[in-house]
């Protein structure tokens, strides 16, 4: 790194590189000299920063499918340490991913390095006790739930602000409803029915033929099922909810416009549920991970909800059904409810929206992470 200003990023996942390419962008307009290098995948490349890994490389979903991956992150972790010794940025930014972001903060910290944690970790979900050594490892925190804030200030400091969360700048739809569906050959009199089911191969196999067995009874009833793909997603998997639904339509890399349209979806939980509240459809939760995963993470994870809408209106407005729950006839029952809520589900979305602050969260997160190297911001 030769850049005055020399920051490494670790992004782990999808969504965090998408994020993180977005304060990438912001900083480069308060410092055009600073160079990037780190952890991500094709967002924050086309942002310009210098991919050391690719974030496809080392992302997992549970605690189990961690495993085939310890390697990869044990290789991992000693080329960054090395560079933090060898060769030190004036930050480290971390982006979600908190296990191993966490051990190189500890590194970071020891090394001298700055360390600024965009979308921290959930503590609230699991291990509140590490909320101290939080505090230890990493210097500020932009944190992207309105309650979070509150929970890692309880001691009257400023350690972490709210910054609002970054799907505000990117959630919105390119076309209105009714072109939406003639796209897709959906008739406009009748309900469409959006279905998410994830990206990661495991976890489409688990949920697949459950959301394709709802989708194929809500269709007898009149409902119109449109699978949205995420980018990159596993051809198996939707071929396993084709072949449930064989009245399915596949749509890929229009999600927003998709549920845009739709009357109601069924979601696996992740950020695609914060992604669907913002767009104001109503939802139905559902997950299912490897049997001996969801045994660790009822032992380990203390929260009363697990789908994030729920989790910011602390209380069950969204139907959520996990592992055995989550069948194609209590999915499908679960649809007809949320439906026929209409009203409520309509004011829930809108008080979700407004708690989740402003759009500019990127820009914010920016001017925190300079702060934390006494830099002044220069935009252009």
């Amino acid at each position: 790194m030769t850049a005055s200003l020399k920051v490494m990023l670790v992004a782990g996942e999808a969504s965090g590189d998408l994020h993180a390419a977005a304060f990438v962008r912001e900083l480069r307009r308060r410092r055009p000299e600073v160079e990037v290098v780190g952890v991500g995948g094709s967002h924050l490349r086309a942002a310009g920063m210098v991919t050391l890994v690719d974030s496809e490389q080392v992302g997992t979903m549970g605690f189990v499918e961690t495993f085939g991956t310890l390697g990869r992150h044990l290789r991992l972790y000693r080329t960054l340490s090395k560079m933090l010794r060898d060769d030190p940025p004036n930050l480290l930014v971390l982006v979600d991913y908190p296990e191993f972001n966490l051990l190189l903060a500890r590194r970071a910290k020891r090394l001298g390095v700055p360390v600024f944690y965009f979308i921290g970790p959930q503590v609230w979900a699991w291990r509140s006790g590490r909320i101290e050594k939080i505090r230890e490892r990493v210097d500020r925190m932009g944190v992207v739930f309105p309650f979070e804030a509150e929970l890692y200030n309880r001691n009257g400091s400023h350690f972490a602000e709210f910054v609002g969360h970054p799907l505000l700048d990117v959630v919105r739809t390119t076309r209105g409803s009714e072109e939406t569906r003639d796209r897709y050959g959906l008739d406009r009199d009748r309900p469409v029915l959006a279905l998410l089911p994830g990206s990661r191969r495991k976890e489409v196999s688990l949920i697949g033929p459950s959301l394709g067995g709802a989708a194929a009874r809500l269709a007898t009833e009149g409902w119109q099922p449109v699978l949205a793909a995420a980018p990159g997603s596993d051809e198996s998997g939707i071929e396993s909810v084709r072949a449930r639904c064989p009245q399915l339509v596949v749509v890929r890399e229009d999600t927003y416009n998709v549920l845009g349209c739709a009357d109601a979806a069924i979601v696996a939980s992740g950020t695609a549920t914060v992604e669907t509240a913002l767009l104001g459809c109503p939802m139905v939760i559902v997950y299912r991970m490897a049997s001996i995963s969801y045994w660790l993470a009822r032992r380990l994870i203390r929260v009363d909800w697990i789908g994030m809408p729920n989790i910011i209106l602390r209380r069950m407005v969204f139907p959520e059904l996990i592992q055995e729950q989550a069948t194609a006839d209590k999915i499908a029952e679960a649809v007809r409810s949320v439906r026929g809520r209409a009203p409520e589900m309509r004011a829930a979305l809108e008080e979700l929206r407004a708690a989740l602050g402003n759009p500019g969260a990127a820009a914010r997160a920016a001017d925190l992470a300079l702060e934390c190297v006494g830099q002044v911001a220069v935009t252009r």
